[in-house]
């Protein structure tokens, strides 16, 4: 099954914000899919496996339990995860937030009080580009 929310037709007003509030998923709700978001704020409060891309937010919250790889360019969670994180700007683990994965993002925010089991993978655009001509210094004992 696979879930695509996007803006309908003439729903666009002039000076909304591309990060309004695009999809919220309470308490309750189970889903299993692929869940692709354009812009906006999508906020998790539920059980969801499966894979969700979004070139906006994703929001995990504090009774969130998602089993998916989750990419996206904000990520919060508060929640449960259990999964890959690609996070092109920002990743926030919040106090009793659980994240179980590897995590791919530039910046990468934890709380005290924060669970977090798996690689990180903090790529810049510096070494990056460096990586190809980086010298490595050699240690003489």
């Amino acid at each position: 099954m696979s879930f695509r929310w996007l803006r309908a037709k003439g729903e666009a007003r002039e000076g909304s914000n591309k990060d309004d509030l695009v999809a919220m998923l309470a308490p309750g709700t189970e889903l299993e899919g692929v869940m692709k978001l354009s812009t906006g704020t999508t906020r998790l409060n539920c059980y969801f496996k499966g894979e969700i891309s979004s070139e906006g937010t994703i929001i995990v919250g504090d009774r969130g339990e998602v089993i998916a790889n989750i990419r996206a360019k904000h990520i919060s969670i508060a929640g449960t995860v259990k999964g890959n994180v690609q996070a092109s700007e920002c990743l926030e683990l919040k106090e009793h937030a659980v994240l179980v994965g590897d995590v791919e993002t530039p910046t990468l925010v934890i709380d005290p009080g924060a669970c977090f089991g798996g690689h990180c993978h903090m790529p810049t655009a510096v070494s990056e580009e460096s990586t190809s001509d980086q010298v490595v210094p050699e240690f003489v004992s």
